[in-house]
């Protein structure tokens, strides 16, 4: 029996992955249960598995005494030294059970027990697998979508995992068979299994998708320095290069713009604006805010706040459709972005304090609809 026991746990690593080793401890716990149950034993019971060896070895662990008080745990001399020679009064002696001994009830409590032991093996083995690639862009098959909450249920390798409607980017179809680039956002390990979120919407994703597609960033010559992100409208990535040599920009954005763009198609078209960082926090807010052409920046660092002066025929590009591109570079930045056009800056002086309310002037006086177009093309264009 032995033997077929360990070529079961060969197969099982085969077939399931799950090294014997990892998998024998744990049957040799459920088989300790198994034997305190039905044997009615206490702490005296000892199950060892050796894979290696290919020794199953259950036994009972008795102390040695003149007078038996409690059978289950005791042992006179006499019957000791049938098993042990040299047992003397006060030791212990082990008495091996024969498994083949465990009777009808044994038998099925044990592998009760074992094929939960098994399970549990199993789910811990997946669970750190999956564990093991959090944080990490993988691609899976979209198996089902829940026709009510519209979650998609993905699976990846051997683990089923879910992307709810808000980790979905927003308008974009997804069909069941579709292979897909998921952000393994956070791995939950519960009673019933291990709980998988992904994401389309993570900024994780941006970071990964740039590591797979710019060579620069995966070897670290390139350093991405930060993410803003709205998901599936646009993004603003700063960048910078630990090469004087090499063009962060450039690198990211690829010969005839094919690196971004391949991003961009992966995630439905979002659109990218690649941010040169800098150290400067007037250099760094000021190209946060492209496609904007900025004037000025004054920096209140005691309050993180800034006021930036741009030309008035920049005024609505700077701001953005509904303030997302003014928006996107206060997260980039972690700063206040307060700005106002180049035909208000006589009411304010070098020396003058930032007023507090100056964050509702960045939203007065846009330009027309079709001017903001028109520079936002022409910046692309350039980036390309």
């Amino acid at each position: 029996m032995n033997a077929e026991f360990f070529d079961a746990l060969e197969t099982l690593e085969k077939e399931k992955g799950i090294p014997k080793g990892y998998l024998a401890e744990k049957i040799a716990n459920a088989l300790n249960i198994a034997v305190k149950h039905n044997y009615k034993t206490g702490d005296n019971t000892v199950v060892e598995i050796d894979p290696e060896k290919r020794v199953l070895k259950v036994a009972l662990r008795k102390k040695v005494v003149e007078e038996v008080q409690d059978p289950q745990s005791e042992i006179l001399l006499e019957e000791a030294r049938n098993i042990d020679r040299k047992a003397e009064v006060g030791g212990e002696v082990e008495i091996e059970l024969d498994t083949h001994d465990f009777g009808r009830i044994a038998a099925q409590t044990a592998k009760h027990v074992i094929r939960q032991g098994i399970r549990e093996v199993e789910r811990e083995v997946i669970a750190n697998e999956v564990m093991s690639r959090q944080h990490e862009l993988v691609t899976g098959v979209i198996q089902r979508i829940d026709k009510n909450t519209q979650t998609a249920y993905i699976e990846i390798g051997r683990t089923e995992a879910i992307m709810p409607p808000n980790e979905q980017l927003p308008g974009e179809a997804l069909h069941e068979g579709d292979h897909i680039k998921v952000y393994i956002a956070e791995v939950k390990t519960t009673e019933k299994g291990t709980r998988t979120i992904v994401s389309r919407t993570h900024p994780g994703v941006i970071r990964r998708l740039f590591e797979l597609e710019v060579p620069e960033i995966f070897d670290g010559t390139v350093e991405i320095m930060g993410i803003a992100r709205e998901p599936g409208s646009r993004t603003k990535v700063a960048v910078m290069s630990k090469n004087p040599d090499v063009d962060a920009i450039g690198a990211c954005i690829g010969p005839k713009g094919g690196r971004v763009n391949n991003i961009s198609k992966e995630l439905a078209g979002e659109k990218i604006d690649l941010i040169l960082y800098s150290d400067e926090i007037t250099k760094y807010i000021a190209a946060a805010l492209a496609p904007a052409k900025v004037i000025s920046v004054t920096a209140n660092r005691e309050e993180r706040r800034s006021r930036v002066i741009v030309p008035d025929d920049q005024l609505s590009l700077a701001i953005g459709n509904k303030g997302q591109n003014v928006r996107l570079a206060a997260k980039l930045t972690g700063w206040r972005i307060d700005i106002k056009p180049e035909s208000d800056m006589q009411m304010f002086s070098e020396n003058k304090e930032i007023p507090k309310t100056a964050m509702a002037a960045a939203f007065e006086a846009a330009v027309s609809e079709k001017k903001n177009e028109e520079s936002e093309n022409q910046y692309e264009s350039e980036l390309i």
